[in-house]
């Protein structure tokens, strides 16, 4: 047999991974707008914590029915026209907030985006699993789930000013729009790698140089993968871990806010410090895994050691509620979240190591 590729020859890829990383981007802006503007929607709206807990709860089951029906799409269709589908649904569903008043409206426009919101992950994974090595897949991952925290960063800065100036209905109709220039990219350029026209035969032969056991695998039918250890081994993992992050996500200016005093104008900065050290915890996840992998540790070994030492970092997160020092604070649940993001590059991952490219989506 021929010898692996060592050099890839071209960065096409990791274009695609650009792509993949505004998405996610993107992706958090529109689903955390609602969490930066409670305080203003609360007082204006006359919303209760019961509502907004409502409306929550209505995003994130959406977000599980859409999980469960979207994969098998994302992987009939394919991962270019998949994608252009969701962010076309979540972008509109992020442009109708503006013209709903009602706890209900709010509800209905936030099923609307957790379906469309819930395909990001599933495309973004099936797109690694086709354009990167194994032993580059988990940086690949680390950095496209690093867009979340830069979209997590962004969303304190940019939302406060629009909707001060020019209020809360143009926050949501402004970062509505975002979806919509990033579709334009995404459909202009991408391509499947042996159908991309600016690929290398070099990159090509490197991007599959670990996939034999992938090229020509039927699908897996959808019920069988229920029948498989490695399904339900996601699946409790993600579902004991994502809660935490929608605990961030969702919660956590109101934390500040109540407990540390903050507001609109002033829990930005903790906020962006938060995410900054989850980013910095999403790319070295992914590396630490990739690293491993280089020097010699099997793939199985080195994404469950990655996946130890996110798991023991996270456990500080118990003493966040009771310390008293909003620097404090900001130090563990950045911590926390930081483990979490590396935990999550890995976990997705294994998904794309564990089945072939033609189920990744549905897992």
């Amino acid at each position: 047999a021929a010898p692996s590729p060592t050099r890839a020859g071209g960065n096409v890829r990791w274009v695609i991974c650009a792509l993949l990383f505004f998405a996610t981007t993107i992706n958090y802006i529109d689903r955390q707008v609602i969490g930066i503007l409670k305080p203003t929607l609360q007082n204006e709206l006359g919303w209760s914590e019961i509502d907004y807990g409502t409306i929550v709860f209505w995003f994130q089951a959406a977000y599980a029915i859409g999980l469960l029906a979207c994969g098998p799409i994302i992987d009939k269709i394919g991962s270019k026209l998949g994608y252009a589908a969701a962010i076309t649904v979540w972008s509109l569903a992020a442009l109708v907030h503006a013209f709903v008043r009602s706890p209900g409206g709010f509800a209905a426009a936030r099923f609307a985006l957790g379906l469309g919101e819930s395909a990001n992950f599933p495309a973004a994974i099936k797109s690694v699993a086709e354009w990167f090595p194994k032993k580059e897949r988990a940086l690949a991952a680390g950095i496209l789930n690093a867009g979340a925290n830069v979209g997590a960063i962004a969303t304190p800065i940019v939302v406060p000013l629009i909707a001060l100036n020019y209020g809360w209905q143009a926050a949501f109709f402004i970062t509505g729009l975002l979806g919509f220039i990033w579709l334009v990219a995404w459909l202009a350029f991408y391509r499947a790698p042996e159908k991309h026209p600016h690929i290398t035969a070099q990159e090509l032969a490197y991007i599959t140089s670990d996939q034999e056991n992938d090229a020509g695998t039927a699908p897996i039918p959808w019920r069988q993968l229920f029948r498989r250890r490695a399904t339900w081994a996601f699946v409790v993992a993600k579902f004991l871990t994502d809660p935490v992050w929608y605990l961030f996500l969702f919660w956590l200016p109101d934390f500040f806010a109540k407990r540390h005093g903050l507001d609109l104008k002033t829990f930005g900065p903790p906020l962006i410090a938060v995410y900054l050290l989850a980013d910095v915890g999403s790319i070295g996840g992914g590396w630490l895994s990739s690293a491993l992998i280089k020097r010699g540790y099997s793939v199985n070994a080195g994404r469950k050691l990655a996946l130890l030492v996110s798991a023991i970092l996270v456990t500080p997160i118990v003493f966040a509620s009771s310390v008293s020092s909003l620097i404090a604070a900001v130090a563990i649940i950045g911590l926390a979240a930081a483990a979490h993001q590396g935990w999550s590059s890995n976990l997705y991952t294994m998904v794309s190591d564990t089945f072939p490219r033609t189920s990744v989506a549905s897992v």
